[in-house]
């Protein structure tokens, strides 16, 4: 039981570390030695160092907090650099995110804190992906780009709301922050913090979980019992089987349709099984009967 226990909270921590936006209210930066750079946030300053400028800088008070994150688009030798930062690894040749963070959830909007003015006005982008494994490309499932317009010389908070391309749950979020658009004007600037997702959308499992089907063969089973489901696993899916009085026998992580469990110590009875997801929502349930 204890085991079981400690499964079981290590899942829910898990999945809060699978919730959050890293860093989100830009209060912890790692020194690069010349500059600094928002903790868990790829920018500009490790190419445009050898100018000795810096389009990302850390600039107080917050709102809330300490620190805030200053983009600014400058001028390095002979060209101006767009003040962009992605949450995870950026590509400065392309400024292109080369990797975003570990999310399940599916929010209804992005939201936090800004100030921006420029001449060539950037934008803020938050996309939600999830791995195919069948055709080894990632899959949008929600995206959200708002181009900036106007002027906001004070914080000010603002909700962008996510358009869903599928019902899947993603497994990775990349946000892009750019102070200036495709042609960058020296000063352009935008000005983040307290970055947070709000709200949430129903997913495959809420709106299908009539369709989801799980089948267990042989029944009875003696040493082993095969399980088997036409629907693709997404991240926290699992299979729990108790015995008739509730108690929890196995609890498996799933990750393949079709997998096997070993019978050998059950005793001679009925079992229930059930699959859950993330959210401990039930969408398929059986039973099974040992006899050895």
């Amino acid at each position: 039981m204890k085991k079981l226990l400690y499964i079981n909270l290590f899942m829910l921590l898990a999945a809060s570390g699978f919730c959050q936006i890293p860093n989100a209210g830009f209060e912890t930066w790692t020194s690069m030695g010349t500059y600094e750079n928002p903790t868990s946030w790829g920018t500009m300053n490790n190419t445009t160092t050898l100018a000795s400028v810096y389009t990302a800088e850390k600039a107080t008070p917050g709102s809330p907090g300490t620190y805030f994150m200053k983009l600014t688009s400058k001028t390095a030798g002979p060209v101006v650099v767009n003040g962009v930062a992605v949450s995870g690894r950026l590509d400065s040749t392309t400024y292109q995110p080369k990797s975003g963070f570990p999310f399940i959830l599916r929010p209804q909007s992005f939201t936090g804190k800004w100030q921006y003015m420029g001449s060539n006005l950037g934008s803020l982008s938050a996309y939600l992906t999830k791995w195919n494994t069948g055709l080894s490309k990632r899959d949008t499932v929600a995206k959200v780009i708002h181009n900036l317009s106007g002027m906001v010389m004070s914080w000010a908070t603002f909700t962008l709301n996510f358009t869903y391309l599928t019902g899947d749950y993603p497994d990775t979020c990349v946000i892009v922050l750019k102070s200036s658009g495709s042609a960058p004007v020296a000063n352009d600037y935008l000005w983040v913090d307290n970055l947070a997702f709000a709200g949430s959308v129903a997913g495959i499992h809420e709106n299908q979980s009539e369709k989801a089907t799980i089948n267990a063969f042989p029944n009875p089973a003696n040493n082993e019992i095969e399980f088997s489901s036409p629907k693709t696993f997404t991240i926290g899916d699992k299979l729990i089987i108790s015995d008739i009085l509730g108690n929890v026998i196995v609890e498996k992580i799933l990750t393949e349709n079709i997998f096997k469990i070993n019978t050998t110590q059950f005793a001679n009875c009925t079992y229930v099984y059930k699959l859950l997801n993330s959210f401990h929502v039930q969408y398929a349930t059986g039973k099974f009967t040992v006899q050895h």
